[in-house]
């Protein structure tokens, strides 16, 4: 099978012909028909987080069919022991054992793919494979990192990427007021937050009209951190939403003051994903997606790693 392979990481990736994958107990072998490209696949490409094994198939945000039709998702978390002491109180995702999809498990940059049945997500009707695949992690992780926001009013997001575009419309619905921070002078980015329901977009080094309840911070720059706890209010919360970030600079301890809080989202859950997947139709959440063929998955990296595109890439395989 055609196949893009990680040989090394801060090296480009590798077209090759590989062996078709063969599902052991309890998998299923799926035929990839899209694979939304995330930043933790350019965390692992540009050497910034370990990969599991070399050589590696990345890609986990994985629309596949098994060979009888059965449409299914396949994101990040692709097994836990299910006996370890986060496991056994409901926190799966941070099972000390865990294996994720395209770091540790070979994921969806190809034509198939295996995976642990019981980690695979029934996909809703109704929604293209391209336009489901950005669900399986940007929407996955923005929910999570949502719901850790409680019953925030207004909710500041750092960085207008994949997962904020998603939770931006989920925010809406649920009647919260956005306010979008982009990089500084991006008014492109900043008009496409605004058509998806943010009440304001500016740069991120703007300060918005009123104080926040609380942040989602999903651009991996630590100075954000301390700007975004500049803007909140009293008892306010900034959720740090990636699995990697550059280092988060010291800052006054005025800023974390009259009980605001910063924590971070690890992973996801499979409860997650039943509930996003269960809400998404009701929004509707209309990812923006810009396609690419499986053999420019490197060009794909290098426009994500750019900002040359809107909401997020997927490959067509």
């Amino acid at each position: 099978m055609r196949a893009m392979l990680l040989d090394e990481p801060g090296r480009p990736l590798r077209a090759a012909e590989v062996p078709e994958p063969v599902p052991g107990p309890g998998q299923l072998l799926l035929r990839v028909s899209a694979c939304a490209v995330c930043r933790t696949d350019l965390h692992l490409r540009d050497a910034e987080i370990p990969a599991g094994h070399l050589p590696l198939i990345l890609g986990h945000q994985i629309v596949g069919r098994t060979p009888d039709g059965r449409r299914v998702g396949v994101p990040w978390l692709g097994w836990t022991d299910g006996s370890c002491r986060y496991c056994e109180r409901g926190l799966e995702n941070l099972c000390v054992n865990a294996r994720f999809t395209g770091s540790d498990i070979d994921g969806g940059y190809a034509q198939w793919t295996v995976a642990d049945e019981r980690f695979c997500l029934a996909l809703p009707d109704g929604i293209s494979d391209e336009q489901a695949a950005p669900l399986l992690c940007g929407g996955l992780i923005g929910w999570r990192a949502l719901k850790m926001c409680g019953d925030a009013e207004r909710l500041g997001m750092y960085g207008f990427g994949s997962a904020a575009h998603q939770i931006c419309q989920v925010a809406a619905f649920q009647g919260r007021e956005v306010y979008a921070f982009t990089r500084p002078g991006d008014s492109r980015t900043q008009a496409f937050a605004r058509s998806l329901g943010a009440t304001w977009a500016g740069g991120s080094d703007e300060q918005p009209p009123v104080e926040l309840d609380a942040a989602l911070i999903f651009a991996p720059a630590g100075p954000l951190v301390p700007a975004a706890l500049s803007v909140l209010a009293p008892g306010g919360v900034v959720v740090c939403a990636g699995i990697h970030m550059s280092d988060i600079p010291a800052f006054a301890y005025e800023l974390l003051w009259h009980e605001r809080s910063v924590r971070s989202v690890a992973n996801l859950t499979r409860q997650d994903g039943f509930e996003l997947l269960e809400l998404a139709p009701r929004v509707p959440i209309r990812t923006t997606v810009t396609t690419y063929p499986l053999a420019e998955a490197e060009r794909a990296l290098d426009d994500l790693r750019a900002g040359r595109f809107d909401g997020a890439a997927v490959l067509i395989v």
